[in-house]
């Protein structure tokens, strides 16, 4: 399928790995420019060489920590007018309500809530007053099923969605759309940490964690990024105009739900 976004530009944050890189890599196969960012400068300039050879689009790179006022504008500055924004950040660590405090809600509240709503409020103006534009912000499937040891996410991933329910229908008759994806487990990095938890805590082996978390998906297995980044390119896509202010579930099943 054509996604008629070829010329389009677009920043994807946190873009070197995982979630983020297999969004960068599916925009560029439809021919988006990109403005690629992370905190890790080798990974990052590694990620965009391989994307650009592949894909023959134009990659920009800006290592810098988008949670961070100065990172954050840093990158604005070298992305410019761009049509297609993805948020993305590395979620809170694991732990018990009892483990943290107002500190710890902060840091994550600044990483996963108010970091996508800074980059929304710097970029949404230019794609309302050039009348397209495409928002993907990546949450978590705890959004709809909250995870107990994930508390930290929980909180601040539900405040942003709460955010993008309203802007997303105040923008929409400027032809702009903001749609989140909640990612269940895929095979990244994030997942490694979180089975690595489990082996620590259980004094199991990490295929033996990975195989019980794999039980527990219909799909019986991790997602993809590949597969994670197809579906964001199609919601970045001109077939997906009349998708507005949507939380779409990529977890294979794992979320029990019926809405």
């Amino acid at each position: 399928m054509d996604l008629g976004i070829g010329g389009k530009r677009a920043l994807v944050c946190a873009s070197s790995k995982g979630l983020g890189r297999g969004c960068a890599e599916a925009l560029a196969a439809a021919g988006v420019e990109l403005v690629m960012n992370a905190r890790g400068a080798e990974a990052l300039e590694d990620a965009a060489g391989v994307i650009r050879a592949a894909h023959g689009v134009q990659v920009t790179t800006i290592a810098a920590d988008i949670t961070d006022p100065a990172g954050r504008a840093e990158v604005l500055a070298a992305a410019g007018d761009v049509d297609i924004l993805v948020t993305n950040a590395g979620g809170p660590p694991p732990g018990l309500w009892s483990d943290w405090d107002r500190d710890d809600f902060i840091a994550a509240l600044d990483a996963n809530m108010l970091a996508p709503i800074a980059l929304m409020t710097a970029l949404l103006p230019g794609m309302m007053d050039r009348g397209w534009g495409r928002v993907v912000n990546i949450t978590s499937q705890s959004v709809k099923a909250p995870i107990p040891v994930l508390g930290l996410s929980n909180s601040a991933r539900a405040g942003l969605t709460g955010y993008v329910a309203g802007t997303a229908r105040q923008v929409a008759p400027h032809g702009v759309t903001i749609n989140n994806l909640l990612p269940g487990i895929h095979a990244t990095d994030r997942a490694d940490a979180l089975d690595r938890g489990v082996v620590q805590a259980e004094g199991i082996t990490l295929d033996e964690a990975r195989a019980r978390r794999a039980a527990t998906i219909p799909a019986r297995r991790y997602g993809t990024a590949q597969e994670f980044g197809a579906m964001c390119a199609f919601l970045c896509s001109q077939h997906a105009g009349f998708v507005v202010g949507q939380n779409i579930l990529l977890d294979g099943g794992a979320v029990n739900a019926t809405l």
